[in-house]
């Protein structure tokens, strides 16, 4: 088996930037996005949601294209959500663009806390702006 360390912080929003996420359909998401990373072999490290967008802290293996891996993760999530709630005021969707950032061992302990306090960091007004497809 061969030995990888190819680690991804990858950023998404919602068709929009509309505030599509909510409790539910963080659930939703988060149990797809998950379904797809092990479909590709993938170690997710953390998954964090505000209403208009979602960070995921990620390891993809080098038998896998990223863009790949992104476009499943954002076709499957959104199909589950509406598939789960037809009656939604709103159509659930996420915009085309993605960012996906590498970083190494050595960053995985910061990212992963970024990502799992996202409803904190947007808050207290503390994001990074590198980590923000756009900062609010």
């Amino acid at each position: 088996m061969p030995y990888w360390r190819l680690h991804c912080h990858l950023i998404w929003a919602t068709r929009e930037r509309l505030p599509l996420i909510d409790d539910l359909r963080e659930k939703e998401i988060r149990t797809s996005i998950i379904t797809v990373a092990r479909k590709f072999g993938c170690y997710i490290h953390a998954i964090g949601m505000i209403e208009n967008h979602i960070h995921i802290a990620i390891s993809v293996p080098p038998s896998q294209r990223i863009s790949d891996v992104i476009r499943e993760m954002k076709g499957k999530s959104a199909f589950q959500v509406n598939l789960r709630f037809p009656d939604a005021n709103e159509k659930f969707g996420w915009q085309n663009e993605y960012g996906a950032l590498s970083f190494d061992d050595s960053a995985m302990e910061g990212i992963v806390k970024y990502v799992l306090n996202q409803k904190e960091h947007h808050r207290s007004g503390t994001t990074n702006a590198r980590f923000e497809i756009d900062s609010d």
